[in-house]
């Protein structure tokens, strides 16, 4: 029996499949891996940013990081008076802010912000940064970009949507997220009950496997059973996702897709573990169900040759694991030459889940759902939209910039980092 991927590379035809996130490739003849490589080189050298409305140079004249309690802002000041506060990964920032202020802040002072996209490269190779290359590097990088972002966002009195060539939509469908594991089933199904009431929801997704435990549960035949009792429970209009972790070797993880498969899931996510892409392009390629991966990939090398190889169906770079929006957008184009949908993973605790909701809003090829882990408890002002759930959907913030602000007392007493 021919897979539902054998055919459509066979054919390369265009047709909808589990809930429009798993794509055929766009071209009307069949394109080896080599020739898609070719143009997914030529989309990863091609500019991002839309910087026609920024006039003048925005020289960046200090970046800080400050410091209240447990949470970590960003202040960034250009030369001009222009200052604007950010949210890095709160929980990684707390551990990497000897590389952020040493190896990475530096490379960006006295540049001029517009040119933001060489600076990403320049800070590579600033100080050998290379040699240090994985998520502790790219987390930093992330952190100065997205206030770089909203600096050339208030210099030009924009939208950070207008920074990539504008908004597509400000309806953001959202799937709630369950981080659990070792719960048993029915315990599981209450809280994603809980998760999604009175929010409209659509999608769910919840967690199967030990992560990372070589094909061991986290607790004998839950996920099994979970598989089996969310779609009992939450019938077939709820969209239903499943996130292994890393948990399991291709045979066991092809095992457990179709169990899902079975069950009219909408994507598999992170089947194997999360660096054996080819172990995932295994199990991808002997599913029908979407398998979804890429949150802890920060090599733009590796995403090219995960999709011209199809070593998954749907990308899910995560805005700071892999760099920031500029470097998360060649991702999504990329996928997109191959009609290859974008769910990107949602971390960054602050405002990671405002950051997603952006991203989707100006990127063409997003998934039907981006995922929603709850409302931060970091004290934000929001004029354009409550940034809850409300009838399945999350409204984008519109204005300049993010459309957020931070409390102004929070800022007054945080106090700076150094070392």
């Amino acid at each position: 029996m021919i897979s539902r991927r054998k055919f459509l590379q066979a054919t390369a035809c265009s047709m909808t499949l589990s809930r429009d996130l798993k794509a055929s490739p766009i071209q009307t003849t069949v394109a080896l891996p080599t020739e898609i490589d070719a143009v997914l080189t030529q989309i990863l050298d091609s500019p991002v940013l839309s910087l026609a409305h920024v006039q003048e140079p925005v020289k960046i004249a200090s970046i800080e990081l400050l410091r209240e309690g447990n949470i970590y802002l960003l202040r960034t000041r250009s030369s001009s008076g222009l200052e604007v506060i950010t949210v890095p990964h709160q929980a990684k920032i707390g551990v990497l802010f000897p590389l952020l202020l040493k190896n990475v802040i530096p490379a960006f002072i006295g540049k001029d912000a517009r040119d933001l996209e060489t600076l990403l490269w320049d800070v590579y190779r600033f100080n050998d940064n290379y040699k240090l290359q994985g998520l502790a590097l790219w987390v930093c990088v992330a952190a100065v970009e997205m206030g770089l972002l909203e600096l050339l966002s208030h210099a030009s009195g924009h939208s950070v949507a207008e920074l990539f060539g504008g908004l597509n939509k400000r309806d953001i469908g959202v799937y709630f997220a369950s981080g659990n594991r070792g719960n048993r089933p029915e315990e599981e199904i209450e809280y994603l009950q809980r998760l999604v009431a009175d929010s409209g929801a659509l999608a769910l997704k919840f967690r199967l496997g030990g992560r990372m435990s070589r094909n061991a549960d986290s607790l004998p035949n839950r996920t099994e059973s979970l598989i089996a009792l969310a779609r009992k429970t939450f019938g077939d209009e709820m969209t239903l996702y499943a996130d292994s972790n890393s948990s399991y070797d291709a045979t066991e993880a092809i095992r457990m897709g179709r169990m899902m498969e079975d069950h009219n899931y909408g994507f598999y996510e992170e089947p194997c573990e999360f660096d054996d892409i080819w172990s995932t392009k295994t199990v991808a390629d002997a599913l029908s169900i979407p398998v979804a991966g890429g949150e802890q990939e920060y090599s733009l090398h590796r995403w090219k040759w995960a999709i011209a190889n199809r070593a998954i169906d749907i990308v899910q770079p995560d805005l700071h694991y892999g760099g920031g929006f500029i470097r998360a957008m060649k991702v999504a184009r990329m996928a997109e030459h191959v009609g290859m949908k974008v769910v990107p993973h949602m971390s960054g605790g602050g405002l990671g889940y405002v950051e997603v909701v952006h991203f989707a809003s100006f990127t063409p090829n997003a998934g039907p759902f981006m995922e929603f882990k709850g409302n931060s408890k970091l004290p934000v002002h929001c004029e354009s939209s409550s940034m809850r759930v409300e009838k399945g959907i999350v409204k984008c913030p519109t204005g300049i910039g993010f459309g957020v602000s931070i409390d102004p007392d929070l800022v007054k007493r945080a106090r700076l980092i150094s070392i």
